[in-house]
């Protein structure tokens, strides 16, 4: 009896250290999603002492420091919903890791904002507002403060949900409620908001056909072809060409504005110069990553992978360069407000403003994106480097044809349009494929209905989703704004 006592001990003290272990790891667990509202909170809390350092004395600068706190909270969750546009379909590929595309994405989109964000932004959002309609200075600042705070708050739902919403247009809907509830509707200019209204199904559709057109030129030029890697050396070079081609003269019109105003010629002819000099660069490289390849799909996702991933990078650095400076815009217009006693349409962003956009999109992309990142990359469609290839290429294309013709598009539409299109495009080349095997061989059994259904490439939850996210961000930011506007001005008046 004596001699099993000491294992019975023992085996209770393994119990009782596996139950704490297990205890730990829950709380570990548990804790986790606690730790990333810790950071996001420290960083709001010193964003806001960075501008009462930088902005006067107390208590003059109260409203600078709480619009502050606001977009801080702002970048934040640009960085959790945003950003996973332009790194999801490189993630989803398998052609970076989510450490990888965290790491990637923070520095460049960082890198955008601070050397090439716009300097002169439209702080009423390219003139959804007239500024004229609005009494005072007082009542401008509550009216982008509301902007600020209902922007920043769907957009915080949307990453909730798991919907990937365009930032820009959150604020476009919270100026615009303000400028109702400060104004009246008469403030609001209607032709701007219909072009902006038109680029709900202009964005995702134009992204999506694109990609759609690459993905189809990719399978029957290469994928389709009985010696794949010789097709691969003859048109890969071409398509890393078009892709260098296309983000030189994006960069050049919209990313180098703070240092030379470049028109939409002069952007097109720098592409042009740079894409046939990338062309050259890689015909050697693809044919030298291509020799002992086997005459197979998987051989080919190994060319794409590289250029796959340069073309997230160019995203995020692009996506910085633009959106940040659109997301703060409502906060610059606050810092000149309350310092010069007037408004005007068109400011400059200080250093610090730029400052916390920039590093609140990291944080918010370090701590909340991967949730949207896998959403975009992994959950909507299967994604390979060739389909994610495509995606990112009609994401430059897109918005270089859009500024062509002069139509606002959305990136984070255009994004998430081409992954749909790719979707979309591999739903009907498979059922035709099965049409075309049906009409030569009649005897062959037929699928049912019911599992053709089961068999889409596309997830229509995830779709239904994501459009009604789309659909009612203008509205929904605006009420919003309208109400927290109008609580503000009755709770400081």
């Amino acid at each position: 009896m004596t001699s099993e006592q000491p294992g019975k001990n023992w085996s209770t003290l393994d119990k009782d250290l596996n139950k704490i272990s297990n205890f730990e790891y829950a709380t570990a667990y548990v804790a986790r999603p606690m730790v990333g509202l810790g950071i996001a909170l420290l960083f709001i809390i010193i964003a806001a002492f960075a501008a009462g350092l930088f902005f006067g004395d107390f208590p003059s600068n109260m409203v600078v420091i709480a619009a502050a706190a606001v977009g801080a909270y702002m970048a934040i969750n640009i960085g959790a919903n945003d950003v996973a546009n332009n790194m999801g379909p490189a993630v989803g590929a398998n052609a970076l890791t989510m450490g990888g595309a965290i790491a990637i994405a923070a520095f460049f989109e960082s890198a955008g904002a601070l050397l090439a964000g716009g300097d002169v932004v439209s702080t009423i959002s390219k003139g959804i507002i007239d500024p004229a309609g609005i009494a005072n200075a007082r009542v401008f600042i509550w009216a982008m403060m509301a902007a600020l705070i209902s922007s920043a708050v769907w957009v915080n739902m949307a990453t909730f949900v798991g919907a990937p919403v365009s930032t820009t247009h959150s604020v476009v809907g919270g100026v615009m409620g303000a400028g109702i509830a400060a104004a009246g509707f008469a403030a609001v200019n209607w032709p701007t908001m219909g072009k902006i209204a038109a680029s709900w199904v202009i964005s995702p559709v134009l992204g999506g056909a694109i990609a759609a057109g690459f993905l189809a030129f990719i399978k029957a030029y290469i994928i389709y072809q009985d010696d794949k890697i010789a097709a691969a050396r003859r048109w890969v070079p071409v398509l890393i060409a078009i892709m260098a081609a296309a983000f030189s003269a994006y960069l050049a019109l919209k990313g180098l504005k703070r240092i030379i105003k470049i028109d939409i010629q002069t952007a097109l002819l720098i592409g042009l110069g740079i894409g046939a000099l990338t062309y050259f660069i890689s015909k050697p490289l693809i044919r030298r990553q291509s020799e002992g390849l086997e005459n197979r799909n998987k051989s080919l996702k190994i060319l794409f992978g590289i250029p796959l991933v340069f073309s997230a990078a160019l995203l995020s650095f692009a996506h910085g360069a633009n959106d940040v400076a659109n997301a703060v815009g409502p906060l610059a217009a606050i810092v000149h407000a309350s310092e010069f006693g007037d408004f005007a349409a068109k400011v400059s962003i200080p250093s610090w403003v730029m400052i916390i956009g920039a590093f609140g999109i990291s944080f918010g992309l370090f701590l909340f994106g991967p949730k949207l990142i896998r959403m975009v990359g992994e959950q909507i469609t299967k994604l390979n480097p060739m389909r994610a290839y495509c995606v990112a290429l009609s994401a430059a294309i897109t918005v270089i044809v859009a500024s062509w013709l002069g139509l606002p598009v959305s990136s984070t539409h255009i994004a998430v349009g081409g992954v749909f299109g790719v979707g979309f495009f591999r739903e009907w080349h498979a059922e035709r494929r099965l049409r075309k095997s049906a009409q030569a061989r009649p005897q062959a059994k037929r699928i049912a209905s019911e599992e053709r259904r089961r068999r889409k490439l596309v997830r229509r939850s995830h779709f239904m989703t994501i459009v009604a996210a789309w659909v009612i961000t203008v509205p929904a930011a605006a009420i919003m704004s309208a109400v927290i506007f109008l609580v503000l001005n009755s709770v400081v008046a």
